[in-house]
């Protein structure tokens, strides 16, 4: 297919932008380890595969044609971000964490993070403006098969983020040792990657449609 170099240039380009995705995925690294973090990264992989369905079936349109809607899943998004920052204030230190994710069970943790990546994509209608904007113009409209080209692409799209968001991953997880034996480092960690959550969040409140 023409272009597909510039395609996966272009994705490369943007999971390079330091945005709430990487920053969940750096966060969860240096807490809670690489197996935890790799969780997250398959929720967010889910994410943008939704993303690219929903873009196919059409209803990105939706969002920028219907204010409502787009306002509400802006405003879901910020809130849920704030929400995650404010966690990550109350998080209590890295000994405890362990114990309380112990506590928990490793199944249940892991869908948990597996979900807050999930959700950290899914409502930033950003992300699914992004898709619905970028694919098509790398479609043959020309050639048959659109509908296959769609997919294709797509699956390009989740799989280089989700190579992206793996090293990201490990590189949140080689993190943590550092954090672990310096406690003023892992209060400026935490107290830096909750600020910036919140502002992420208080970003996305503010923006406009498309």
């Amino acid at each position: 297919m023409p272009g597909l170099s510039i395609f996966i240039g272009a994705l490369a380009v943007a999971y390079l932008v330091p945005g709430a995705d990487m920053l969940l995925l750096l966060q969860t690294g240096a807490r809670q380890g690489r197996r935890h973090a790799l969780a997250t990264a398959l929720g967010l992989a889910m994410a943008r595969a939704a993303h690219v369905a929903l873009a196919g079936l059409g209803l990105a349109a939706l969002l920028q044609t219907a204010p409502a809607v787009f306002d509400f899943v802006r405003i879901a998004g910020a809130a849920y971000l704030v929400w995650l920052g404010i966690g990550v204030l109350r998080m209590p230190p890295l000994g405890l964490a362990a114990t309380e994710s112990q506590g928990k069970g490793i199944a249940a943790s892991y869908l948990a993070d597996m979900l807050r990546g999930l959700l950290t994509n899914l409502l930033n209608p950003k992300a699914l403006l992004f898709c619905s904007v970028l694919l098509p113009q790398f479609i043959q409209t020309d050639a048959s098969g659109v509908s296959g080209q769609f997919a294709m692409l797509g699956a390009i799209l989740v799989g280089v983020g989700m190579a992206f968001d793996c090293v990201y991953a490990l590189a949140g997880a080689a993190l943590a040792g550092l954090v672990a034996r310096h406690r003023i480092v892992e209060t400026v960690q935490r107290w830096s990657f909750a600020a910036l959550l919140i502002g992420f969040g208080l970003r996305l409140a503010a923006v406009q449609r498309l």
